[in-house]
C-alpha cells in the first residue's frame, strides 16, 4: 500500500471511531431525514392542489403536531388516572392471587404445590416493587426533559430539511468520487422510494390495528378502549416487541374487572396480532418493501444492543436503507460486476 492509501485508511478508521461516539446524534439526525421524506409525500399531495411548497410544509407539520396532541390528549391523561387506579387496587389484586393459589393447591399434586410455595413471596416482591416504581414516577417525568429537547432538535431539523432538500442531497454526494456520485444519486433515490414505501405501509398497519383492537376493547367492556386502540396502533411502530408491550395495559385494565376479561383481552390481541403479523403485514410490505421476518427481527435485536431504545425504535427504516445500500452497492455493483 502506498502512503495515500495508509492516509485515507486511518481517516475510515478515524470517522468510523468519531461516528460510533456521536452514534445518538446520527440517530436523531436519521430520525428527522426518514421524517422529511414521510411529510415530504404529504408535501407533494398537497402541492398537487396547487398549495406552495412552503404553505404545503406549514400544513404537513401543523398536522403532524395536531396528531401528537391528539395523542397526549386522549390517550396520557386517562392512562395516568387509570393508573393511579390500578396502584390503589394492586394489594387487592394480590390477595385474589393468593386466595387462588391456595385453591389450587388442593388441586395440584403435593411437589408442584413445592415449586409454587414461594409464589406468596414473590406476589409481596411485586407489590414492593409496583410501589416503588410508581413512587418515583416524578422523576421519571423530570427525566423526560431530555426526550423532550430531542424532539425538538429532531422537527427543527425535519422543517430545515423539507425546506430546502437539495443543498443537504448534494453535500452527500460530494462526499464520493466523482466517478461514482451519478450512481450514488440513484441510489439515494431507491433509499427514498424504499423508506416511503415503508411509511405507507406502517401507517396503513398501525391504523387497521387501532381500529381492530379499539372494536374488540369496546366489545368486552374494557376501561379507555378507545386509547388502548390508538396505543397498540402506535405500538405497531415497533413490530414484535411494541405489540408485546402495548397488550399489558390492557389486560391490566380488563383485570380490574375480572380474569376472565382479562384473559379474554389477551386471546383478542394475539388473534389480531398474528392476522396482521402473517396476512396484513406481508401483504402490504410486499408491495412496498421487501422485508424477510426473520431479518426485521434480527434487525431489531442489532440495532437495539448498539444504539438502545432510539436504535430500537428506528430498526425497520435503518434495515430498509441498508438493504437497498448492501443490493446496490455491494451486489449490483462489486459481486455482480463481471
Amino acid at each position: 500500500m502506498g502512503l495515500g492509501q495508509w492516509i485515507g485508511l486511518v481517516v475510515f478508521v478515524v470517522c468510523l471511531y468519531i461516528s460510533w461516539q456521536i452514534r445518538q446524534v446520527l440517530l436523531l439526525i436519521f430520525t428527522a431525514v426518514v421524517l422529511a421524506i414521510a411529510l415530504n409525500r404529504l408535501v407533494r399531495l398537497f402541492q398537487r392542489f396547487r398549495i406552495g411548497r412552503s404553505i404545503a410544509i406549514f400544513l404537513s407539520v401543523g398536522l403532524l403536531l395536531l396528531l401528537l396532541a391528539g395523542f397526549f390528549i386522549v390517550v396520557i391523561p386517562p392512562f395516568l388516572e387509570q393508573l393511579q387506579e390500578l396502584v390503589k387496587l394492586t394489594p387487592e389484586g394480590l390477595e385474589r392471587l393468593r386466595s387462588w393459589t391456595s385453591w389450587l393447591q388442593n388441586l395440584i399434586p403435593e411437589q408442584v404445590v413445592q415449586d409454587l410455595r414461594n409464589l406468596s413471596g414473590l406476589t409481596q416482591q411485586l407489590q414492593s416493587l409496583l410501589s416503588s416504581l410508581f413512587g418515583n414516577f416524578l422523576t421519571l417525568f423530570s427525566n423526560s426533559i431530555g426526550i423532550i429537547l430531542n424532539c425538538v432538535v429532531v422537527l427543527v431539523l425535519t422543517i430545515m430539511l423539507l425546506a430546502n432538500p437539495a443543498p443537504y442531497r448534494r453535500s452527500f454526494i460530494l462526499l464520493f468520487p466523482s466517478s461514482y456520485r451519478h450512481r450514488v444519486e440513484e441510489i439515494l433515490q431507491q433509499c427514498e422510494v424504499g423508506l416511503g414505501g415503508w411509511v405507507t405501509g406502517i401507517l396503513f398497519n398501525m391504523a387497521i390495528i387501532a381500529v381492530l383492537n379499539g372494536t374488540a376493547l369496546l366489545i368486552l367492556q374494557v376501561p379507555l378502549a378507545l386509547a388502548n386502540g390508538v396505543l397498540s396502533g402506535i405500538s405497531t411502530f415497533v413490530p414484535n416487541v411494541g405489540p408485546f408491550l402495548s397488550t399489558i395495559p390492557a389486560v391490566l385494565l380488563a383485570l380490574l374487572d375480572s380474569p376472565g376479561k382479562a384473559v379474554a383481552v389477551l386471546v383478542a390481541y394475539i388473534i389480531i396480532q398474528q392476522v396482521e403479523s402473517n396476512v396484513l403485514t406481508p401483504l402490504i410490505m410486499k408491495r412496498q418493501v421487501s422485508l424477510l421476518p426473520a431479518v426485521t427481527l434480527a434487525s431489531q435485536l442489532i440495532f437495539a444492543s448498539f444504539f438502545g431504545f432510539l436504535g430500537l425504535f428506528l430498526a425497520l427504516p435503518l434495515l430498509v436503507i441498508t438493504q437497498v445500500w448492501i443490493k446496490e452497492l455491494l451486489v449490483k455493483d462489486v459481486l455482480n460486476k463481471r
